[in-house]
This record gives C-alpha cells, sequence and structure tokens, in this order.
C-alpha cells in the first residue's frame, strides 16, 4: 500500500503538522506505509484531457479543505479518508446544518444570509431587524467557512447586528440562535469509524468560543448517551470516517454546533489518554483490508 497524508500547502500550525505525524507513525506500526504531502505540490493535474497523478497512490488521509484535489483524487481511484464530499459538507458550516436537518440530529436555529455581490450594496434595516426577531438576542453571526473559532461573533443587539451585517455582506455566512446554557463551554466528541472514541470539555473563561485556539483549555468528560448519539449520527449522516463533533449543553439536551471533518486530537490524546491517532489507523487499515478482499 502507498498511502499519502495530505495537509495544505502553507501549513503553519504545530498542532496540524503533528497530528500528520501522529497519523504516520500508528499507520507504519500497522506496517502501512504512508508519507506527508502539502497540497501545492500538484499531485494531481489535469493533462492530456484526463486527470494525472504524480506517484502511485492508493489512499490518503485527507488533512486539508482543497476541494479540487480531493475531486481529483478520488478521480484517479484513491480512497480517501475523509470522502471530498464529506470534507465538502464540513467545510461550508451553513452545507452541514443543511445535511443534518430533519435527521434526528438537535441543531440551533440557523438563517443562511444572502450572498452580496456589489460593494456599494447596503444592508437592509427590514432585514436586520428580521433576523433579531426570528433569533432574538443575544445571537450568532459567522462565516460560513472558518476554523479556530475565527469569524464568529455574540451579538447582542440590533445596532451590533447591522454591524456585523455590513462586515460580512461580502462573504458567505449565517445567523443562529445563542445557546447560553454554558457560556464558553462545549463537548468534542471524538468518532473514528462510526463510533465515539474520546470525549474532551472545552472550557473558556473568557470568551464565549470554547476553541483551544481561543484559550479554551480540554479536560477529560463523560456525557450522557444521547450526546454520544448525536455525534456517532452526525458521523453518519455525513459519511465521515473521522471526525469531531462540537456539542452544546442546552440544559441537559445536546445540540451540534459543528462537525469538523479534520478536528485537531492532540489536546485530546493528551487530556482523555486516547490514542486517536491509532484508533484512526485502526478504521483506515481495516476499510483498506475489507477493500483488497473485495
Amino acid at each position: 500500500m502507498n498511502g499519502v497524508i495530505l495537509v495544505n500547502a502553507y501549513i503553519r500550525s504545530e498542532g496540524a503538522v503533528r497530528q500528520a505525524e501522529r497519523i504516520k507513525e500508528e499507520l507504519a506500526a500497522r506496517g502501512i506505509g504512508a508519507r506527508i504531502e502539502k497540497n501545492g505540490n500538484f499531485l494531481c493535474r489535469v493533462a492530456e484531457n484526463r486527470i494525472t497523478i504524480a506517484e502511485n497512490t492508493d489512499f490518503c488521509v485527507y488533512l486539508d479543505k482543497d476541494k479540487y484535489l480531493s475531486r481529483m483524487l478520488e478521480k484517479c481511484g484513491v480512497r480517501l479518508f475523509n470522502s471530498a464530499e464529506s470534507v465538502e459538507l464540513c467545510d461550508d458550516k451553513m452545507l452541514t446544518y443543511i445535511a443534518l436537518a430533519g435527521g434526528g440530529v438537535n441543531l440551533p436555529d440557523t438563517l443562511p444570509a444572502p450572498l452580496c455581490y456589489y460593494a456599494d450594496a447596503k444592508v437592509r434595516q427590514e432585514y436586520v431587524k428580521e433576523i433579531g426577531a426570528a433569533l432574538g438576542y443575544p445571537l450568532i453571526a459567522k462565516k460560513s467557512f472558518g476554523s479556530w473559532g475565527m469569524d464568529v461573533e455574540l451579538i447582542q443587539n440590533e445596532k451590533e447586528l447591522a454591524e456585523v451585517a455590513e462586515k460580512f455582506r461580502m462573504s458567505p455566512h449565517l445567523y443562529q440562535k445563542y445557546v447560553a446554557a454554558h457560556r464558553g463551554e462545549d463537548y468534542r466528541v471524538l468518532v473514528v469509524g462510526g463510533r465515539s472514541i474520546a470525549v474532551m470539555k472545552r472550557t473558556n473563561r473568557h470568551d464565549f468560543r470554547s476553541n483551544i485556539e481561543c484559550g479554551g483549555t480540554g479536560s477529560r468528560a463523560e456525557v450522557p448517551a444521547d450526546f454520544i448519539a448525536q455525534a456517532e449520527r452526525c458521523a453518519e449522516i455525513l459519511g465521515l470516517d473521522y471526525c469531531g463533533v462540537d456539542i452544546l449543553d442546552d440544559g441537559g439536551r445536546p445540540v451540534v454546533c459543528e462537525v469538523n471533518s479534520n478536528a485537531f486530537f492532540n489536546e485530546a490524546e493528551k487530556v482523555t489518554g486516547v490514542n486517536v491517532a491509532g484508533a484512526f489507523a485502526g478504521h483506515i487499515a481495516s476499510a483498506l483490508k475489507c477493500a483488497e478482499a473485495e
């Protein structure tokens, strides 16, 4: 087997580098070779009227969000962990909610913002009022694409909403009802092969965003069975081999905030003692073995 662990061409995060290295280590421990490669190395291209691939590759652990390369790899017959479609559904937060809606998953009430194509256009006051009336205050505004808690705003009133609507209007974004029961807290449930393997509580005493990258801290946690069921259902609907599901506690009721197709697991491994990379590598090994047997 010849595998690739695909990372972004402009990778800077030590956590992202370490994640790729951990997966490589655990695959090697199972006798599976994989090289770490950046998506700027032009692994695939369109040439002579077809998709070509630079090196023979059987599988790819896809730790990036480049939807073009993922589609090209799949067209070349490469098995991706996670699939191109699954990564795209998680990368676009509004697509995530659309996919999960009606599937037995608890979600915050959500409004998709209309796209604006004109730099000189202004947000209508009626539009701002309608959002406030539908969701109440405080409410959440977030860009549809983003990681690590960036471009997520907690809005307290109509004036702040109007300002953020102007700031976000040229980017895909959405508005959500704020789940206020436990400010700055959520649960990151890591799911591999459809099964929850670790739960980390994330807590931030200084920010409504619980992200580790925003100053949050992680701790091992036990959650009720319905929290686990919600996370596993998300993975099933979105077709994910591996993911991190962020769940809010709304007075004992689990509410899914986001689903991350390439969620960092370094902190979770540290605080829970679970070998997340090993579980993921084991799942990959089993999937490849099944594919060979077919």
